[in-house]
């Protein structure tokens, strides 16, 4: 972030917008200082600290890499951060508990054929099908877990003003990091093996997914690796139903049955079923993206009813579902936390504040 770029940020709602001479001098005015602290979230203590950031590479994928699959706004950057951090703090807690929580799956590269890795892999980690999408997820995190793969979910409220324009990353070593999708777990289980493709070949990613672009072309090399890693860890056997589908046409009203019944079957949308058929030539462009309209549109239409419902909600003095949905958290997480509290590294308060759980279930963690 450039100075301009900030002081646009911390002068947001002022008459009169804060200069260079406001911020970067010896003595800063306390309210100018609070402003900046609404941008990096860090507490006022912070910026008292002599000693000067860490810019190693341990320290943040910021200085680790460069570009990034996706131009991440403020938001984003915000969500990264804070998962960055937490890595590092969760690392040296399994440091002090006498925690091994290295890597136990080997690492691959793009060289190897993703539909092979896939079906290896598959074997190791693909968890018993569970129709509905929410819960096959959970159990794909339960999975991960138990091969030192942790999983964190960062859930957005409806109303935040700076919301990451993001799907999920991979931070080095072994975390995944996932935005909650409110209207479509499915799109979040490919995010997760999406990820989780990043993860075999250990090459980190922050990366905004669109379904429709596992047939783009533009693709780097390690997107389509990672696409190609997911569409055939998720579809499994049904690849080979998959592949014996004719043209997709009017005649055939587009095979909309049996993509809708893979869909099913596999937890892997139904755009993105067809948007594999456009890969393979099956469907032509038009008819793809009238299809792809169609689906878009219904998107459209379930957010609008979702917003009229939060409208409503908030009229009434009601919040959705009694409370802000809570992230999942991977067992891995939980099991290094109890590990850290029993050892004696951390305090009630820091699982309570860790978990996101209050005091009153405390005793269902600490058994």
């Amino acid at each position: 972030m450039t100075v301009d770029e900030l002081l646009v940020l911390v002068s947001d709602g002022l008459k009169s917008p804060l200069t260079k001479d406001d911020i970067l001098v010896t003595d800063i005015n306390v309210s100018f200082l609070k402003r900046i602290d609404k941008v990096f979230n860090k507490g006022l203590h912070y910026y008292l600290d002599p000693k000067s950031p860490d810019v190693s590479q341990e320290a943040s994928i910021f200085f680790r890499k460069t570009k990034f699959g996706t131009d991440l706004n403020i938001g984003a950057k915000k969500i990264v951060n804070q998962f960055e951090e937490f890595k590092i703090s969760l690392s040296a807690i399994s440091k002090l508990a006498e925690l091994n929580i290295e890597r136990t799956l080997p690492v691959f590269t793009i060289n190897q054929d993703p539909k092979i890795v896939a079906k290896q892999i598959r074997k190791e980690l693909y968890p018993v099908f569970n129709p509905i999408p929410k819960e096959f997820l959970r159990a794909l995190i339960s999975t991960l877990a138990e091969n030192n793969i942790l999983v964190f979910e960062f859930v957005e409220t409806w109303n935040k003003k700076e919301k990451a324009n993001i799907d999920g990353f991979f931070l080095n070593p072994n975390v995944i990091v996932l935005k909650r999708q409110q209207t479509s777990f499915r799109r979040e289980i490919f995010t997760l093996i999406h990820e989780l493709g990043h993860y075999l070949i250990n090459e980190e990613e922050i990366e905004q997914l669109d379904i429709s672009n596992l047939a783009n072309n533009k693709l780097s090399a390690i997107e389509r690796w990672c696409n190609d890693f997911a569409y055939y860890f998720l579809a499994g056997d049904f690849d080979k139903t998959f592949e014996k589908i004719d043209k997709a046409d009017g005649n055939n009203d587009y095979h909309f049955e049996l993509v809708e019944s893979i869909s099913k079957d596999t937890h892997l949308s139904q755009i993105a079923l067809f948007t594999r058929l456009l890969f393979q030539n099956k469907i032509t462009q038009n008819n793809y993206n009238s299809i792809k309209a169609d689906f878009d549109d219904q998107y459209r239409i379930r957010q609008e009813e979702e917003k009229k419902k939060r409208e409503l909600d908030k009229i009434q003095g009601i919040l959705k579902g009694g409370s802000t949905p809570k992230p999942m958290n991977s067992p891995l997480l939980i099991s290094t936390i109890q590990t850290a509290f029993y050892e004696g590294v951390i305090n009630e308060y820091d699982v309570c504040k860790t978990l996101n759980i209050s005091l009153d279930k405390l005793d269902k963690y600490l058994q």
